[in-house]
């Protein structure tokens, strides 16, 4: 669906909300369910598009997929091709994590480049390299990348980037081939520890993930099992900012706290309350907010992710702030957004030099990509007047009826298809 979101600004959050499954944990989970013979069953799985999609890519590699009540339930035993089209790969970039697993699972997987948000370069050059010490042949052909390999063998990897995907499509290749695998410098994100904890439950011999070197010992086979889905902490980060911008009252339910440490830390600096008990993490908006600067790094630094929403705060925060980005090197383009409302943001480079405002004006403006698109909604709940956000299909990636829960808190958005 696409649509646009109609914020009437001006309201100040207060209540409780709780957060769904981990959307960047719940894709590589689905991806390694193709490993697996037998039913494999994936608990707390949020209904966004792109679990729609890689619901859709699953079924084209022939698996029988179901979606109940957050409960995804897969049977790969039947897995009939190992092709994955460009009308799947180009709506999510995720989809590049079953060339591991189909490679392992069949010894050859052919998938078009992947697509998703334009926040920057993200080539699958870690991918490949990795895929080519296993052992597989790789060709490039008509926008496809061809994998082929009689048998996966265990190597020595050194990731020039703790990249994610590539961690992640590593290790789905590596349980399956013969002997143990070193993963280094691999990425240290939750969801490579959920990924880990899933793959061991079906008998898998992972260790190391959230630590930086990853030890696959490879087995013949895997069966299905169940696991249940972390929370989602850039949800999480989200309403927490949501509530820190609207000089709200808001606790964060069905929250690992230790997930987000580094937004919290910013959070407090700017002046916000932030109160930690076990799995729920409540936020209280100071009447005025202090500028921070922040610099976004591979976890466990500050999340690329949560930056937008982040430099969002930062806008009508007194003094200067400074927003380093050093992940994608394309991830400013709400800041053009944000001016419309009237922001005074200042790009160099991948620098934001920010200079807060009294406030912010509702204007129409543009989901340029997933997180982007979320940071103008947190924007339009404090602009004075009405914001149009549109091209809300970005937000729908990975954000699960947000608008009810924000309205729920005392927001007012209002949604509508075109």
């Amino acid at each position: 669906m696409n649509g646009k979101y109609i914020v009437m600004g001006g309201n100040r959050l207060v209540g409780k909300i709780s957060v769904g499954g981990a959307k960047n944990s719940v894709l590589p989970i689905m991806a390694a369910a193709l490993l697996a013979e037998g039913k494999t069953t994936i608990e707390n799985v949020p209904y966004l598009s792109d679990v729609e999609v890689m619901k859709e890519v699953l079924r084209h590699a022939g698996a029988v997929v179901e979606h109940k009540h957050r409960r995804l339930e897969v049977e790969a035993d039947k897995i009939q091709t190992s092709e994955i089209p460009e009308t799947l790969t180009r709506k999510l970039r995720a989809s590049n994590l079953v060339m591991g697993a189909l490679l392992a699972r069949m010894g050859k997987a052919n998938v078009a480049y992947p697509g998703g948000c334009s926040i920057g370069s993200r080539p699958l050059d870690l991918h490949l390299k990795g895929l080519q010490l296993l052992g597989a042949e790789i060709k490039e052909k008509g926008g496809f990348i061809q994998v082929r390999a009689s048998q996966l063998v265990g190597a020595d990897i050194h990731l020039d980037f703790p990249s994610v995907g590539a961690t992640e499509n590593l290790m789905l290749a590596a349980v399956l081939a013969k002997g143990t695998t070193v993963i280094r410098n691999a990425a240290k994100e939750p969801e490579i520890v959920d990924l880990q904890n899933f793959l061991n439950a079906m008998g898998a011999h992972v260790r190391g993930a959230g630590v930086g070197t990853i030890v696959v010992k490879g087995v013949k086979s895997l069966r299905g099992t169940k696991h249940e889905v972390i929370p989602d902490r850039i949800e999480v980060a989200t309403y927490m900012i949501a509530s820190a911008i609207t000089q709200g009252d808001v606790s964060i339910t069905n929250a690992i706290p230790e997930h987000v440490e580094p937004v919290i830390a910013k959070l407090r600096e700017t002046g916000a309350e932030v109160i930690v008990e076990r799995d729920t993490i409540r936020v209280c908006g100071p009447s005025s907010l202090k500028s921070v600067n922040i610099k976004t790094l591979p976890y466990p630094g500050f999340p690329t992710d949560v930056q937008p929403q982040m430099m969002t705060l930062l806008t009508i925060s007194q003094g200067a702030s400074m927003v380093t980005e050093t992940i994608f090197e394309n991830r400013f383009k709400h800041a053009a957004e944000l001016r419309r409302m009237g922001a005074d943001i200042t790009l160099e480079g991948r620098v934001a030099l920010i200079k807060g405002v009294p406030r912010l004006s509702g204007a129409f403006v543009e989901a340029t990509d997933l997180r982007a698109g979320v940071a103008l909604v947190l924007a339009g709940l404090v602009a004075e007047g009405i914001t149009v956000v549109e091209n809300i299909s970005h937000i729908l990636r990975g954000y699960e009826c947000i608008d009810r829960k924000l309205n729920q808190l005392g927001a007012k958005i209002v949604c509508v298809e075109t």
